[in-house]
């Protein structure tokens, strides 16, 4: 089947899927996925290998442009208010997953130390792309709203440092190299560092020219341009795209004073860009998975979302946020898809011994939490009542 034609299906099943999902009051991302679903291996598998290349593209262009978009919640001003409190209540979230899933595998499971300390490293990010649609698609404002992104961009950053330094004490434990502390925790560290001098400085050349530019054609160029290019640097110094295109969006809203049309516009551009990436994501998806991981897949589940909602509750109380982000921040958090598979891309590579059921793991893992994340991120700020909070915030800023 022509390329064409298979993008054509995709969007077209996306699009039904979406309408259908909202008939049930789901989000579209939902229908988006289980429309992937259909058309990949586990039913009509239209999508062959030879066709790879084109889905990484658009994966890493729809990563790039959510990346940028999250970086817009980084305003200095907000985060002079939140900046401590987010700190503080990801590291509770993290440390909550990274424990209790090291604890299920290892002392209830009786899996290997190396097992154990590897999957548990995977499960600390959060995939923000789906809850990101969600707040849009529902237009949240709120206390809830304003912590999930940066927390989600935080846990990402803190989930790669957590991975390198996993890494490094697993190749330790099986006697495949030296065990250099500072190493062990500089490696990742460094990889942040420089992802995040590469954003600042593509940034403040990005928001210089931009500022000149007058025509809304050309600006879509430029931040399009931008994305490719800061995804593309990034690849090429084995960097994180993600948190390059975060700095990024983070310096056009600080240094930009009418930064809210230029991320207006991208925005508006990108929701064929996103149905693809979701589509692609649901056909991925092999529900064979299902059959094959048993109780192992089960267990790591529940520990990952027990741990990701128990941290960030205890973060929320300690640092004395609101009721509603103590009550439904960890539940908008489970979302789990890019980052982890990439990681788990790493995990073969590196230790290939381990490396099968670690992937079937995994991938089970995103089977459930790529459906079901976006589900429980709506029921969350629905909880907290902050559907349509954007519009109410709007009103209120005309009104004084």
């Amino acid at each position: 089947m022509d390329i064409q034609i298979k993008l054509a299906l995709m969007i077209f099943l996306g699009i039904i899927g979406g309408k259908i999902s909202r008939r049930f009051k789901l989000p579209n991302v939902t229908g988006y996925i289980v429309a992937g679903l259909l058309l990949g291996p586990s039913f009509l598998n239209v999508l062959s290998e030879a066709n790879q290349p084109m889905v990484d593209f658009v994966n890493e262009f729809a990563l790039g442009i959510i990346a940028f978009s999250i970086g817009s919640e980084f305003r200095l001003e907000d985060l002079k208010k939140l900046g401590k409190d987010v700190f503080v209540i990801t590291v509770f979230e993290v440390l909550g997953v990274l424990i209790l899933v090291f604890s299920v595998m290892y002392f209830i499971l009786d899996k290997s130390f190396v097992f154990s300390i590897i999957i548990a490293s995977m499960s600390a990010a959060t995939a923000p792309a789906g809850t990101m649609m969600v707040i849009r698609q529902f237009r949240a404002y709120g206390p809830l709203t304003k912590t999930i992104l940066p927390v989600a961009a935080l846990d990402d950053v803190l989930g790669i440092i957590s991975f390198g330094v996993s890494m490094s004490l697993a190749k330790f434990a099986i006697g495949e190299k030296s065990l250099s502390i500072p190493m062990m925790i500089l490696s990742p560290l460094i990889e942040i560092a420089l992802s995040f001098l590469l954003g600042l400085l593509i940034g403040l050349v990005f928001t210089y020219l931009i500022k000149k530019v007058r025509s809304k054609d050309d600006e879509l160029s430029a931040i399009i341009t931008v994305i490719l290019l800061s995804t593309g640097l990034a690849n090429f110094f084995k960097l994180s795209s993600l948190l390059v295109n975060m700095v990024v969006g983070g310096v056009l809203v600080n240094y930009h004073n009418n930064s809210r049309k230029v991320f207006d516009n991208i925005n508006n551009f990108a929701p064929p860009i996103n149905l693809l990436f979701f589509t692609f994501a649901g056909a991925k998806l092999d529900l064979s998975v299902l059959m094959s991981i048993g109780s192992l897949g089960i267990f790591y589940a529940l520990s990952r979302a027990a741990g990701k909602i128990s941290g960030a509750s205890l973060g929320a109380k300690l640092v004395g946020a609101e009721e509603t982000v103590v009550k439904w921040l960890g539940l908008s958090l489970l979302s789990q898809g890019g980052i982890s598979i990439g990681l788990s891309m790493i995990v073969a590579r590196e230790l290939p011994d381990f490396a099968n059921e670690i992937i079937t793991v995994i991938l089970f893992s995103v089977l459930i939490f790529e459906i079901l994340g976006p589900i429980l991120a709506k029921v969350s700020i629905t909880k907290a009542g902050e559907v349509d909070g954007l519009k109410r915030k709007l009103v209120k800023e005309k009104k004084s």
